[in-house]
């Protein structure tokens, strides 16, 4: 089941003729990225000034289908793919009016702020994340 939530294109994530400026996709990203984890019960200000933990991206594919404008309301679903010991594959589509206008592919470790060395999912975080595993069909 994907973790699933919509936001508004704004103004200021638009060029002057309100086509959506692509690198604020990247700023929402992170925005829906931010609110799945609350979704389990974990906030990032926990994960990242409690715990000391990172959650780098290690690497990421996009594509654009379609513009987006302003106006236009966002409906992301992101689905966890793979959990492994300290990674984690996520694959979030975002859609406008039910038709996917771009997709993202990434793989993001977990590690520690102070040694920067990767770590293997606390028991907490695992089990919350268990929620959206979803693996792709093959």
């Amino acid at each position: 089941m994907p973790f699933e939530i919509s936001k508004p294109m704004r103004f200021g994530d638009c060029d002057l003729t309100g086509i959506a400026y692509h690198p604020a996709y990247l700023s929402m990203l992170v925005d829906v990225n931010e609110a799945m984890f609350a979704s389990i019960g974990i906030t990032w200000k926990e994960i990242m000034l409690e715990r000391n933990l990172g959650m780098p991206v290690l690497k990421m594919n996009i594509e654009f289908y379609k513009p987006a404008f302003y106006g236009d309301m966002l409906d992301f679903s992101m689905h966890i793919r793979r959990i492994g010991n300290s990674s984690m594959d996520l694959e979030t589509i975002a859609r406008v009016k039910g038709e996917a206008i771009w997709k993202v592919s990434e793989r993001v470790v977990l590690t520690s702020t102070d040694t920067h060395k990767s770590l293997p999912w606390p028991d907490d975080m695992r089990q919350g994340l268990q929620r959206y595993l979803d693996p792709a069909e093959e």
